[in-house]
């Protein structure tokens, strides 16, 4: 058995800004020991976009990494050597990841890692699990906050509180103004829930039983959300949430709150409220712990994309179990799978036009 998985990563991007390049940041820092990046996949920056904004940056920081092949396509790529095992790590757009899971069967990929929310839509993502279930390829998701500390603690207090309520809470660092959230509704077009706020629907679909058809109600909390439309640069209108928070009662008795706010600054965290809606628990991402760690990585990578820093830990956590899976075949322990991902996106799909409704 290999020590480790070969990786290919699928969508760099730009160095500072893409997730892929902070994952080959990590991958050649040797961060995970099941690991080990071999090849990169890069068809904009090695090609049509090598002279574009970001092409300079790309080809420089290319340069500087020794033993990687560059390709353009997973065609380009050698055959998987005997007794190797290859995983592929895809981070490129969510529209071309349906094309991209398909060739990176193709190329020998025995597992995929595949960035959030995966597709654009329910029907394109159950077509992957079947394109890979079908060729025996496991599919685990990107969705880092499944294994985050902060998760944990919350769920560990409100399991050793009876008549305790969590919400999630996830904050961004978007400009509260027009021009600023604009820019965020239209690059961002799938709307807040397929993005912004999935990775807290990945939450509650994985440890508190929410499906669509497991729903019993979902309240939104008007007194904080908010619903816009506004134009993005290009002169088009969008309307999105720019702060939402509401709770999901389940048929099964559970109950859970998410809040989102594209403009609530850079702390996210889960607490705990007492039956009389008093919060009495609360844990913050990043910790004291990871604090340092997060100024250590400000320092070294300048400029860089500031939640790269403080979500470190959890993005090593899930490379690391995922190449251990596809070395061994076995389960990435607390790492979401496909079939979590299609119902995530699932209850975003139908939350979504419940919750404008309910803002109107």
């Amino acid at each position: 058995m290999p020590e480790s998985a070969e990786i290919v990563l699928v969508g760099c991007g730009c160095p500072l800004r893409g997730m892929g390049w902070y994952h080959a940041v990590q991958l050649l820092g040797d961060k995970c020991e099941s690991a080990k990046l071999k090849y990169v996949i890069e068809p904009w920056f090695l090609g049509g976009g090598k002279d574009g904004p970001g092409g300079k940056e790309f080809a420089e920081w290319a340069a500087t990494v020794e033993g990687v092949g560059f390709h353009t396509s997973l065609a380009d790529i050698p055959a998987v050597v005997e007794g190797t095992k290859r995983c592929a790590l895809v981070s490129g757009r969510t529209a071309d990841n349906p094309k991209l899971v398909g060739e990176a069967i193709k190329a020998g990929c025995s597992t995929i890692y595949l960035e959030k929310p995966g597709a654009p839509t329910v029907a394109e993502l159950e077509a992957m699990k079947k394109e890979a279930g079908d060729a025996g390829v496991p599919i685990f998701m990107g969705y880092n906050k499944n294994v985050c500390k902060y998760v944990s603690k919350t769920r560990e207090f409100a399991a050793a509180n009876e008549g305790s309520h969590v919400t999630f809470v996830s904050n961004n660092t978007y400009e509260d103004n027009d021009a600023s959230l604009g820019e965020c509704f239209e690059r961002n077009c799938e709307g807040m829930l397929k993005n912004m706020a999935i990775h807290e629907l990945a939450l509650v679909v994985s440890f508190f039983d929410v499906s669509v058809d497991n729903i019993e109600s979902v309240v939104a909390d008007k007194s904080f959300s908010s619903m816009k439309t506004l134009k993005g640069p290009s002169g088009k209108e969008w309307t999105d949430f720019d702060k939402i928070k509401f709770t999901i009662k389940t048929k099964t008795g559970k109950e859970v709150s998410v809040q989102a706010d594209r403009c609530g600054g850079d702390v996210t965290y889960g607490f705990v409220s007492n039956s009389e809606g008093e919060e009495v628990f609360r844990y913050n991402m990043p910790d004291e712990d990871d604090l340092e760690n997060v100024k250590k990585l400000a320092d070294e990578y300048p400029g860089a994309m500031a939640y790269f820093f403080s979500q470190d830990p959890d993005y090593i956590t899930v490379k690391e179990r995922v190449g251990k899976a596809c070395v061994t075949g076995g389960d990435a322990p607390g790492v979401a799978t496909i079939d979590i991902a299609v119902e995530t996106l699932k209850v975003a799909e139908f939350l979504t036009p419940t919750l404008m409704e309910q803002l109107k």
